[in-house]
């Protein structure tokens, strides 16, 4: 258990296709190993994919709360067609559990319930966030975008709001009703096959001189590199950040929740904990510059304010 002043530790939904047995073995392990208080779940980029998650939800979910961690659900980030109007109309109205809008048509349909706010939600200022709480926000994850200077002021304005930071995984930068990961295997949005499915950590772009760039996930656009804040993690923490999250990546996802908690907890520093991550998630990019007020896919090491590598 964390003290009042400790953020708890969340993890988010995953954004990859993933086949359901994988899907499903992912948050039983997470459910008996990992040392997270929160998880959201459910099909965030593309409806198509639902199929392969939606006859494990449940056995999921009960698994998840068994186990004493809190379940929210998300919606879809980009709703173009009725049935997935129709899922997101059913989703809130008929579930029991939280539900985090990454999308502005659910906040319509959610509003004056309880609910939370996902990151692809653009929350870049105060009065946003004040506008969402009066609606029945309770928990709003910040845009990994954000300055530290950003955030501050946003959670200073509104203290008694929980605000969540996006802490560990690539970063979810926009999203399309066209799919350029079908594209770049030669096949259509509507007659995708699931190709993304090939890429369980998503299939990386290079640009024309080789420089890793973004990463395509279906219809989503995400950063190449990995955001990691573990050095930061204290000052998030004395700015009132509640909760902190780690978006699913094809890795050891209960290690880097225990190393995260480490930190959290005091019981490991974040040069020894930044050593294990790229233990965990070999060959990754990390990166913090958005943080610190720099280019996204920069690394800024602590304590300097120049960037090291990037992604």
């Amino acid at each position: 258990m964390t003290n009042a002043r400790t953020p708890a530790l969340s993890l988010g939904p995953v954004y990859y296709l993933w086949d359901g047995p994988k899907w499903r073995d992912f948050y039983f392990r997470i459910a008996d190993e990992a040392p997270v208080e929160h998880v959201t779940l459910g099909e965030t980029v593309c409806s198509k994919r639902q199929h392969f998650t939606e006859r494990h939800i449940a056995e999921v979910v009960e698994r998840l709360e068994a186990a004493g961690k809190t379940v929210t659900l998300s919606t879809l980030a980009m709703v173009t067609l009725e049935r997935e109007s129709r899922h997101v109309r059913d989703l809130i109205r008929d579930s029991a559990h939280l539900i985090e809008a990454n999308d502005l048509s659910a906040l319509g349909l959610i509003s004056g319930r309880a609910h939370s706010i996902g990151p692809l939600v653009n929350v870049y200022n105060a009065a946003t966030a004040r506008v969402l709480a009066a609606r029945g926000a309770q928990n709003i994850c910040l845009p990994p975008e954000l300055p530290m200077s950003s955030i501050e002021q946003i959670v200073q304005s509104l203290p008694d709001l929980s605000f969540e930071i996006f802490a560990f995984g690539r970063m979810p930068l926009a999203i399309s009703a066209r799919c350029a990961h079908a594209r770049s295997k030669g096949l259509t949005k509507d007659n995708c096959q699931f190709i993304c499915g090939e890429e369980p950590d998503g299939l990386p772009l290079r640009t024309l001189d080789r420089q890793s760039f973004l990463v395509l996930n279906g219809v989503q656009t995400m950063s190449n590199s990995c955001v990691v804040l573990l050095g930061e993690l204290p000052a998030l923490s004395a700015a009132g950040i509640a909760r902190v999250r780690l978006s699913p990546q094809d890795c050891d996802m209960v290690a880097v929740a225990g190393i995260y908690r480490a930190v959290l907890d005091g019981s490991m520093d974040a040069d020894e904990a930044i050593s294990k991550l790229s233990d965990v998630y070999p060959g990754a990019a990390f990166s913090n510059g958005f943080y610190h007020q720099q280019e996204g896919a920069a690394w800024i090491a602590k304590g300097r304010n120049a960037s090291l590598g990037h992604g």
